[in-house]
């Protein structure tokens, strides 16, 4: 019995390929140039200019269909070892347009027709036309790059921070706060990357934000930081919340390579002081772990008051 075949690298397809092509394409230039005069003359089977053309014609699109198979392969193979062949038929279509686009475009030179007078024939057209491309086409080729450059996979929890969205700084806990969009990844699309936030609902994110934004995965099991901010009266002093915390520390032990519950002092004003409580904690949802510090402060002296929290 023979055994499996064992598949071969994208790169290695894709080169195969590509050799192919170039083979092919000296053979088209070879003979329509060195041998072009025996095609026209020859006595037994000598073809017009018209037929001459049409074989032209038939060798681009032959060297067109080669290269948009070798493209084409190369990258069926990529997302086959990753799992991904839901994008397979998405990547071909954009990838033999594409090809497609450009042997049109030799066509019409080939059959001396400017394409610039075609596809640009008024200047505001091109203008418009420009426009409008431009942001179908940016999410188009980063939906690729998110493809094949697979930083993230349906089912993983990611954080997407962009500042196309801009960043806020609200009067209250006076620290700059950025927007960050956190759930789990449905689906990378030609447009858009799908995202269920943690919050509900359902984020099409456009695939040009996604591929500039700061995009943070937390490990699943690993601890994270979480910070809760509160505002005291000076008749709370510091040692009160220490001791709150120390009530809560078996909820979020320490590692070795992390500290136990601290609080930092960030802001004195006349009558109150600011408190960052820092702790470190596997839970991922921030709600929870900023109402058990808050709670177990409150419990530990009625006087304190939460003006606010930041995680």
């Amino acid at each position: 019995m023979a055994a499996p075949s064992t598949p071969s690298h994208p790169m290695r397809v894709l080169v195969r390929n590509l050799v192919l092509v170039v083979l092919l394409s000296i053979a088209f230039y070879v003979l329509f140039t060195v041998y072009d005069g025996s095609l026209r003359h020859n006595p037994v089977f000598g073809f017009t200019g018209e037929e001459i053309l049409l074989l032209e014609a038939l060798a681009v699109v032959a060297v067109a269909f080669a290269i948009a198979r070798a493209f084409t392969s190369a990258a069926d193979e990529v997302l086959r070892r990753r799992g991904q062949t839901q994008h397979g038929a998405t990547i071909r279509i954009f990838l033999n347009l594409v090809i497609g686009v450009v042997a049109i475009l030799a066509l019409f030179e080939l059959a001396g027709v400017s394409a610039q007078s075609i596809f640009l024939g008024s200047a505001f057209v091109g203008i418009i036309l420009g426009l409008a491309a431009q942001t179908v086409l940016s999410n188009v080729f980063a939906g690729l790059l998110l493809v094949l450059a697979n930083p993230f996979r349906p089912g993983d929890r990611v954080s997407f921070i962009s500042s196309s969205y801009g960043a806020f700084a609200p009067s209250y806990p006076h620290e700059m706060l950025y927007p960050s969009y956190a759930g789990t990844v449905e689906d990378v699309e030609l447009l858009y990357t799908i995202l269920r936030l943690d919050s509900g609902g359902i984020a099409k994110i456009p695939n040009s934000v996604v591929l500039g934004a700061l995009v943070h995965q937390p490990k699943i099991g690993g601890p994270k930081a979480h910070r809760v901010r509160m505002t005291f009266p000076f008749s709370v002093g510091v040692p009160v919340v220490e001791s709150a915390l120390a009530e809560i520390a078996a909820d979020f032990p320490a590692d070795a390579a992390r500290t136990p519950p601290r609080v930092e002092v960030t802001d004195i004003s006349v009558a109150s002081w600011d408190g960052v409580v820092v702790l470190w904690s596997p839970t991922l949802d921030d709600n929870l772990v900023r109402d058990r510090v808050l709670r177990a402060v409150l419990a530990r002296h009625p006087l304190a008051t939460a003006g606010g929290a930041r995680t």
